[in-house]
């Protein structure tokens, strides 16, 4: 249970003076619909009200507080001029300037001949001074209260500044007095302040710099965002630890067969990336194991050898992929390898249905099939197994953790191994993988050309499409990707749809069209006809980027390159260059080029090592766009931000380790402060697994 004394902080924002339920869903949009999320709703910078000259010293574009005595209004003849109202002081006059002002409000807001405080940005016009809209208009009395550094909240249409602010306020009134969880020795060794001065001092930012994302106040926060998620992550982890697994050791009959089989010798990667899985599986805990390895590394082969020394034990292997073409694909380039080394594969995806698919479960029932592949279908419940022992997941980011729980619980002490084509920077794999052991396939398998990368401008695409012509020409398959489905009235991108007209219109009916909002048996359909030749140009929103194999396909075009992440980039390049041609591609950008953008492409250009790309992408942008958060299944950080606090996330790692080393259950004094911070940020389910386990 969440303690008592956090319950103001998880009641809903509508508990905040001021905040109804029409502007509930506002703040819910904004930050979150609970206090607590308006704590972690930082300040993106500051206004600095202290400015406070004579109306003839006022400069244009400065902000400033002035003392002044109304004079006169001037109401609108015409709903298109302004009305406005004259102040002065005993230097010259100034107009205040409200478009759609009512008069009833603005003569009681400022009453001629009394003295008003006013605030706001100084423009020079026409030879006169004003402020239009100020930002605050109070008498003498509140002088103080405006003559502040105010912090700018980050806002969404409907909410204004002063709401957010009087808001977030609210909140911190609300907060606790909570136990320290930090090591004080630790504290004082980074001079960071209290939990409760910090939060006080990051949304009353005494400058530029006080808003900033490296003051003490805020990496104190990030640090306990950082240490919430590892020790959620180290809790997860000793609690698979405690299940008991069982040993699994092959006699290695099978694996001979495959690996006399295969077409190549494995790579010092895969033979060591072996290694430590076979470690794990022989070990009498179970395995939890992320393969990481660029497109095209030879990580179905390290899977299905895997899977081997399961079936030579005499049990059962699994392997789910997130689509179905994913999955027969899959079973395309195991089948061969299993035929040699008599092995019993199936395949079930939400195609098979009826006395098919009754067939293949009978089947998988009785023991008579040794490895399954599939997609999301294995998870149904008639699905059951004689004797699971290995379960693979394939792309990992798109599965949740209850998926692979789910898939683990269709037999006993189940080995777990998860893979990913994503590269992952070591820093982020420990805020979302940290349960995990990693292997990492670094080498290209011999014979794989090197793809030739080049940036080209958008201006030069007429040249483009009459190179593709000639590259059809010459038995070559192409990519085109482009970045959006159909034509929105705010964008000027070449719209998949449109492209698709201009490609037909040249290169006439061989040229198939893939997007996000195809059901995916059409997608597929086109897929395979582009695979087995029957297209020869597939133009394609990035619903191509994970794992189809096409070794024929040689060009890849990305149309506003720019406008792609460094993963996402990589992952679509990884399309081509799978077979033993010559493969291209082409980077077209528009103008204007930003700074990251550009820095990006160049990355592209350099290089194809998916490692040094993600580690130059997480510097580029940060943790929280880093492979575009939400589809990759990483946490999202409110307070951390990994391109600044990346140091920070090692020394909670290590805390988490030793905590948890001292104290299993969290039960010291310092324990118990622990699990307060665990649910303050949300990461409940780290404490429920304390009480199961």
């Amino acid at each position: 249970m969440r303690p008592q004394s956090l319950f103001p902080l998880f009641a809903p924002v509508t508990s905040l003076p001021g905040v109804g339920p029409r502007l509930a869903p506002l703040y819910e949009k904004l930050a979150g619909g609970k206090v607590v999320d308006l704590l972690w709703h930082l300040p993106s910078g500051v206004i600095d009200r202290r400015f406070a000259p004579k109306v003839a010293e006022a400069p244009d574009g400065k902000v400033a507080t002035l003392v002044l005595r109304v004079d006169a209004h001037f109401p609108s003849d015409s709903p298109k001029r302004p009305y406005r109202v004259r102040l002065a002081d005993e230097t010259g006059f100034l107009h205040l300037v409200f478009f759609h002002g009512r008069e009833d409000w603005l003569r009681q807001q400022l009453p001629v001949g009394e003295t008003r405080v006013v605030s706001g940005m100084v423009e020079h016009f026409n030879n006169e001074i004003q402020i239009t809209h100020p930002d605050h208009i109070v008498p003498l009395s509140q002088r103080d209260e405006v003559m502040t550094v105010e912090p700018v909240y980050p806002l969404t249409a409907g909410l204004t500044g002063r709401l957010v602010t009087k808001s977030v306020k609210a909140a911190l009134a609300k907060v606790p007095d909570l136990p320290e969880w930090q090591d004080p020795a630790w504290l004082a060794r980074q001079h960071w302040p209290s939990w409760h001065q910090a939060l006080e001092a990051v949304h009353a930012p005494a400058d530029e710099y006080a808003a900033g994302q490296d003051t003490p106040a805020r990496r104190r926060l990030a640090f306990d965002e950082l240490l919430a998620n590892q020790l959620a992550l180290a809790m997860v982890r000793a609690q698979m630890r405690r299940l008991k697994g069982r040993p699994l050791t092959g006699d290695g009959r099978l694996r001979q067969k495959v690996l006399a089989a295969l077409p190549f010798r494995l790579t010092g990667a895969q033979a060591r990336s072996l290694g430590e899985i076979d470690a794990d599986m022989a070990a009498p805990i179970r395995m939890l194991r992320l393969l990481q390895g660029d497109v095209g590394s030879g990580k179905t082969v390290v899977a299905l050898l895997a899977m081997l020394s399961a079936v030579e034990h005499g049990a059962q292997a699994a392997m789910m992929a997130p689509t179905e073409i994913l999955a027969r694909q899959h079973f395309a380039t195991i089948a061969p390898l299993a035929e040699a080394a008599g092995l019993r594969l199936a395949l079930l995806t939400g195609r098979d249905k009826g006395k098919a698919r009754e067939r293949i479960l009978a089947a998988l029932a009785a023991g008579e099939v040794d490895i399954l592949l599939g997609t999301h279908a294995l998870f149904q419940e008639d699905v059951a197994f004689k004797d699971l022992a290995l379960a693979v997941i394939d792309e990992q980011h798109r599965f949740g953790v209850h998926q692979r729980l789910e898939l683990a619980a269709k037999g006993t002490a189940v080995d777990m191994l998860v893979m990913t084509a994503t590269p992952i920077p070591r820093t982020l794999l420990l805020t979302a993988y940290g349960d995990m052991d990693v292997s990492r396939l670094d080498e290209k398998p011999p014979g794989r050309k090197p793809v030739d990368t080049r940036v080209v401008p958008l201006a030069r695409l007429d040249e483009m499409a009459a190179a593709v012509g000639r590259a059809i020409a010459g038995g070559a398959r192409v990519y085109w990707v482009c970045p959006l489905v159909e034509e929105s009235e705010t964008s000027d991108l070449a719209a998949a749809e449109e492209r698709h007209r201009h490609l037909t219109e040249l290169f006439g009916d061989r040229v198939g069209l893939v997007h996000g909002r195809m059901k995916p048996t059409a997608k597929d359909a086109v897929m395979e006809r582009f695979a087995a030749g029957a297209l020869d140009v597939l133009v394609a929103t990035t619903v191509i980027e994970v794992g189809v194999d096409v070794p024929a396909a040689t060009v890849m075009v990305i149309e506003h390159a720019e406008r792609f992440g460094l993963a996402q980039l990589h992952q679509l390049r990884g399309r081509v260059g799978r077979g033993d041609k010559d493969s291209r591609c082409l980077l077209l950008y528009g103008h204007p080029l930003g700074e990251v953008a550009k820095a990006r492409l160049e990355i592209m250009r350099a290089t194809e090592d998916g490692f040094a790309i993600a580690e130059e992408d997480l510097r580029l942008r940060g943790g929280g766009e880093m492979l575009g958060t939400r589809q990759s299944g990483l946490p999202e950080f409110r307070l951390a931000d990994l391109a600044i606090h990346g140091e920070l996330l090692a020394a909670a790692r290590d805390d988490a380790g030793l905590v948890l080393s001292r104290d299993p259950d969290l039960q010291s004094p310092r324990g118990e402060s622990l699990r307060v911070l665990l649910y303050l940020f949300e990461r409940d389910a780290a404490v429920r697994t304390l009480r199961s386990g």
